[in-house]
């Protein structure tokens, strides 16, 4: 464990635990040493990835099954929590929906669910876990953006909202917050490879990854590990002068 990022001692919550960004995030935060509180939608996979990472970390790892969809409820989840674990000293709002097709064809109700599931529902956990993080006078809060706000691909309209409004809600949270100690930043992911990617593109993958490095300076993929090492830094003492920011990291696009 690198000395400079460790997290021994401090409890983070972690959503949207169980895709490919999310456990990568979540085998780093274990590593470091911290108490990792991972949610996700119910699955029996989530006790299981728990208990892996549990078995070798220095602190303790825990899967709570949550849905996001709920903000009041979001927001009672992450007291509790906080409330039971003696504060929560990270939040990571992972957790996103994506869909890709034209924007004509998003029904009103589906553009509100990834509004809510991507960006209201952070709004509602840094609600829950703020009060407990201003009592110790510091906290990190990471936001998961994207490079879609560059208006680089078709058939996101939805998605690119819901990462615009976490993308405000992190420079507006960095100002009220900062005069208590938290710092929150975003980390805005190029195409990183993921099962999402194998989701969405499945029928035309090859032409997608020949498409992605014409874009990037550097010709090689990006990794979940990537993203996972820099939500890291953000989350320790090494960063502690970065607030407000949204870092991209997407091989140069």
């Amino acid at each position: 464990m690198s000395s400079e990022h460790n997290l021994s001692g401090k409890t983070a919550l972690l959503t949207g635990a169980l895709g490919t960004l999310g456990r990568a995030q979540a085998s780093v935060l274990a590593g470091a040493g911290a108490d990792v509180l991972l949610t996700d939608l119910a699955s029996t996979n989530g006790q299981a990835f728990a208990a892996e990472l549990d078995a070798s970390a220095a602190g303790s790892v825990r899967f709570i099954p949550h849905d996001l969809d709920d903000l009041a409820v979001s927001e009672a989840f992450a007291t509790r929590l906080a409330e039971e674990h003696g504060g929560i000293d990270i939040l990571i709002n992972n957790a996103a929906l994506i869909i890709n097709r034209p924007f004509e064809e998003f029904s009103l109700a589906e553009y509100e669910d990834q509004i809510r599931v991507n960006s209201s529902a952070a709004f509602a956990l840094v609600r829950g876990v703020a009060p407990s993080m201003k009592a110790k006078g510091y906290g990190k809060i990471v936001n998961l953006c994207s490079i879609t706000l560059r208006g680089v691909l078709d058939g996101y309209v939805p998605y690119v909202a819901s990462k615009g409004a976490i993308y405000g809600l992190t420079t507006a949270l960095a100002r009220e917050l900062g005069p208590h100690g938290i710092r929150v930043n975003c980390i805005s992911p190029g195409a990183i490879r993921s099962e999402a990617e194998d989701r969405v593109f499945a029928d035309r993958l090859q032409e997608y990854n020949d498409w992605v490095l014409e874009r990037q300076c550097l010709k090689v993929r990006g990794q979940p590990e990537d993203i996972a090492n820099l939500s890291l830094f953000l989350c320790s003492p090494s960063s502690d002068f970065i607030t407000g920011e949204n870092i991209g990291i997407d091989g140069g696009w």
